[in-house]
């Protein structure tokens, strides 16, 4: 098949978030390009038959966590089955929560497992010698998702892919870059990181609290006068946004070409106030501290580079190291001190002690840097015990120069080969000769180094990692990170906090910090200790002691809480359980026997909780396999994995006849109490009353367009709430009736929205997400959410630890008195929602008593009247009959209950209007 057909759309999020979308033919390929119109707007953007209607990256950052979304659909309009493929690219360094296919009618949800659970995947896939995981390394800092489908003629498949991540700050930024490479021009193509955007655009929306500073943005693929108009970018306080959204014709290289203009990265950079020298968050009992103080004074430095001489180093490896290290010499600070170590088979230092950066030593250590050759095996130990002596040296005998950051910086290309070559004993000798005073930063430069080796190294010495890539531009890798480290501000920083208030927390200590980074905590606050939660900073600066408190504006906090809802609490736990499962693998890697285990199995405990793809973790997605049975698999491909060049092609998947659902409809049916709590018809409200056996009603009569709060539970913020729809009268004089014709159903904690109307269900409208209609049979999972829909009948929405409630369908059909379709809505399952539970129904979630006297006559002399006392008022009540749908939504079943006038005056807390919000959500 030819690999080029079809559409290929790369964008990445943060340090380059990939995604590419392919529509291929099942078989052949087109035998020229689409037609054209002579005008841009005419173009032909369908490849063989298949369009992608749709392509959108929904990205929500908050407080350096960032929440994305990947939404594509594609549409085949030929007669025959075609072949499309998914592919993202997304960072190492996030984790995918959740991926879904919605295709003919069906839903196909991934479903996050421990690995050992997936074993079987895997040992079939071992044995037919395939990789059946969907991800696969790419590059240097990318992961690559990819799956293949065949869809059916006249039928569209829709894909969504979430990840999230921390956005770390360097060089004094954040930095998010979308990488766009179409092949052709789409359709409708969005990267949107904002709460909600339409139609083709890259739109990214941040919401800092501390104030945002700078926001910049550039388009590599436009020609300058373009960009500045196509571009739109704007910050004001805690929020920035910028907004690129081309047409089609704007999308073209050329009037009547069919071939895309965007090729390239569109950067956007920002950072945030600094006026404080810290920013606490607290939220959800769970708190994030981000600690950046500026206007420091720069610390002198004592920094060692210990350079791989072997063989294997030689051509344009020990080139671009020489041009790296005469570079780093030249921007070294006159109070700074140095030496340079070579090891080889032998090791050589250039002057065997700290020498200060003066004018002529550098002069003369770029001279030796120019002049040493390159001579025999590795010895790796030899090399660095040599480094750490002349630093530990320097401190023992130069008083001056202990009040100095010392920096060890390791380059090599290979493995340990002379002298001491077991790696444990390395790791000992090198931890012994440290003993934490100082960090070690190891660089790998190549394929042959064992990063693994070299990051348990570092991490034992308070340093870290980095592969060097065999590239044109390693002199520039090399460089970027001696500039992270360039500029040390404070050393021995510790961020200290209460005991008996915290626990869980991330890495509070750090051996340096450096101008343009910024170090970040997070933990768990114990129950009612708020009150005395608070930071102390301690570090070393120049020529003094460094010392802050940092405390918890809790009015700022309750502003911010009303600016971000229940995102924000939401985004600081999970930055949380992030950092918290990132350093937890990393400490796995130097740990053996049982304390290995123990971290395993709590990082382990914490992937499944928040729903993390990691390492330890898999994603299988049912109700699809390839030719040879296997479901698809998604996992994290390890750092050492071969890259997707040299692996063999991708599996196709064809997805089943039916769904299977983690919940049937046929069960949801089955499972149905006898008696619900609900609204229905012309809105008729059934309130059962499980500890009377017996049931309330009352209606509610407003005007079109009103929208009326359902449930709201201030504890976790889900609710739900009705628009009211009009049914005009059939005859002159007749009233209006009004029925539900918009629900939506919120659960900011997850940041899940689902609008229901008679017409679509749309999971997250707000960000762009995907839209189903009644005529769909499928399963959603978001988070804690599970949304079931039951074609043409109703849809059965469960919270985890909250409750489970449907939505009934109501069609017009001949005869009907009702001219339009409306919705109902029931509560299936409440004991799980909290007491402080309100709004029209949840008011009555939680028992609550009334009684009943004096049956007599009524007005209407075939119903009887009653005198109700509940909730300190005397009603007057009468019994009738209204209909429960929950079950039928054609014909329903008769309820009794006690018709309460007025509005439900008196049974229901306050007035009616004061139920009257402002919108769905």
């Amino acid at each position: 098949m030819d690999g080029t057909m079809g559409l290929r759309a790369l964008l990445c999020a943060y340090l380059a978030s990939l995604l590419v979308l392919q529509a291929m033919p099942t078989q052949g390929s087109p035998t020229g390009r689409p037609k054209v119109s002579k005008k841009r707007q005419t173009v032909d953007t369908a490849v063989d038959g298949v369009t992608i209607r749709s392509l959108k990256v929904n990205c929500k950052v908050t407080s350096r966590f960032a929440h994305y979304v990947i939404t594509s659909q594609v549409v085949n309009s030929a007669n025959e089955a075609k072949e499309v493929a998914f592919d993202v690219e997304i960072p190492k360094t996030a984790f995918i929560s959740d991926f879904a296919i919605t295709a003919d009618g069906n839903a196909f949800i991934g479903d996050i497992k421990d690995k050992v659970s997936a074993w079987k995947q895997y040992r079939k896939a071992a044995i037919s010698g395939e990789n059946a995981g969907l991800v696969r390394a790419s590059g240097r800092t990318m992961e690559q998702f990819t799956i293949h489908l065949t869809i059916g003629p006249r039928s569209k498949a829709t894909f969504r892919l979430t990840y999230e991540e921390v956005l770390k700050r360097k060089l004094k930024q954040y930095d998010i870059v979308i990488k766009v490479k179409p092949k052709q021009l789409v359709h409708h193509f969005e990267v949107d990181c904002s709460p909600g955007a339409s139609m083709m655009q890259i739109d990214v929306d941040i919401f800092e609290p501390q104030g945002i500073s700078k926001l910049d943005a550039q388009a590599s693929f436009l020609p300058k006068e373009l960009e500045s108009q196509l571009i739109k970018k704007s910050f004001s306080g805690k929020q920035g946004r910028v907004l690129f959204r081309p047409t089609v014709g704007q999308q073209q290289s050329c009037p009547t070409c069919s071939t895309s203009l965007l090729n390239g990265d569109f950067k956007v950079t920002y950072d945030v106030n600094r006026d404080q020298l810290c920013e606490l968050l607290v939220a959800n009992n769970h708190f994030a501290h981000f600690f950046a103080p500026q206007n420091l004074t720069n610390l002198n430095k004592n920094v060692v580079f210990v350079i791989d001489i072997s063989t294997s180093m030689e051509g344009q490896k020990v080139k671009q190291t020489k041009e790296a290290l005469l570079k780093i010499l030249g921007d070294m600070r006159p109070g700074d001190y140095f030496d340079l170590v070579l090891f080889g088979s032998e090791v050589q230092s250039w002057r065997d002690s700290l020498v200060k950066a003066s004018p002529a030593n550098l002069r003369a250590a770029q001279d030796f840097v120019r002049r040493f050759f390159l001579a025999g095996a590795t010895n790796l130990n030899g090399g660095l015990l040599r480094g750490i002596e002349i630093l530990n040296q320097a401190h023992g005998s130069l008083p001056e120069l202990s009040n100095h950051a010392s920096v060890l910086i390791m380059l090599t290309d290979g493995e340990p080969t002379e002298g001491v070559t077991d790696r444990a004993q390395i790791l000992k000798n090198v931890h012994n000769a440290i003993r934490g005073r100082f960090p070690l930063y190891n660089l790998g430069f190549g394929h042959n180094v064992d990063l693994n080796f070299l990051e348990i190294m570092s991490m034992e010495n308070n340093g870290r990692a980095q592969r060097i890539y065999e590239d044109h531009d390693a002199t520039q890798q090399l460089q970027g990170f001696y500039d992270q480290v360039a500029s040390p501000l404070l050393v021995d920083v510790e961020l200290l906090y209460p005991q008996d208030t915290v626990s869980a927390l991330t890495q509070h200590r750090h051996k340096q910090y450096y101008e343009g980074s910024e170090i970040m905590v997070a933990g768990r606050i114990a129950d009612h200790k708020l009150g005395s939660f608070k930071a102390d900073v301690l570090a070393r600066g120049e020529g003094q002691e460094f010392k802050a408190t940092c405390l918890v504006d809790e009015e700022e906090m309750k502003k911010l809480l009303q600016e971000r809802g229940h995102m924000l609490e939401n985004h600081v736990e999970r930055l949380w359980a992030y950092l918290t499962i990132q350093e937890l693998l990393a400490k796995r890697m130097k740990l053996q026997g049982k304390e290995k285990a123990e971290v395993t199995a709590k990082a382990l405990q914490m992937s499944l909780a928040y729903q993390f793809v990691t390492p330890l973790t898999s994603m299988t997605i049912r109700g699809m396999a390839d030719e040879d049975g296997l479901e698809p698999v998604i996992d994290k491909p390890p750092e050492d994995s071969l890259p997707l060049e040299m692996l063999g092609n991708r599996k196709m998947f064809m997805l089943s006849a039916l769904q299977p659902s983690p919940t049937r409809s046929s069960s949801n049916i089955q499972q149905l109490p006898n008696q619900v709590t609900g609204v229905d018809t012309d809105p008729h409200f059934l309130i059962h009353v499980p500890q009377k056996e017996d049931t309330l009603c009352f209606n509610i009569n407003e005007e079109p367009g009103v929208v009326l709060s359902l449930v709201q539970d201030p504890d976790t913020g889900f609710s739900v709430n009705g628009q009211l729809i009009g049914n005009k009268a059939s005859s002159p004089g007749q009233q209006e009736g009004t029925y539900f014709g918009r629900l939506g159903i919120a659960n900011p904690a997850t940041g899940f929205q689902l609008e229901v109307t008679p017409q679509n269900i749309t999971l997250n409208p707000g960000s762009g997400g995907p839209m189903f209609s009644w005529r769909d049979q499928a399963s959603l999972r978001q988070h804690k959410v599970v949304v079931t829909i039951n074609r043409r009948r109703n849809l059965v929405v469960s919270v985890e630890d909250g409750g489970t409630f449907e939505v009934v369908l109501h069609r017009v059909w001949k005869g009907s008195s009702v001219h339009q379709d409306f919705l109902g809505f029931y509560v299936l399952d409440s004991h799980r929602m909290s007491a402080r539970t309100h709004g029209l129904l949840g008011q009555f979630f939680h028992p609550f008593d009334y009684k009943v006297s004096d049956p007599h006559p009524g007005s209407d002399p075939t119903k009887t009247d009653a005198t109700m006392v509940v909730k300190s008022h005397q009603l007057t009540v009468t019994r009738g009959l209204q209909k429960d749908y929950s079950k039928d939504p054609r014909h329903g079943a008769e309820v009794t209950c006690w018709f309460v006038h007025n509005n439900g005056a008196g049974l229901i807390d306050g007035v009616y209007t004061d139920y009257i919000v402002p919108d769905i959500f």
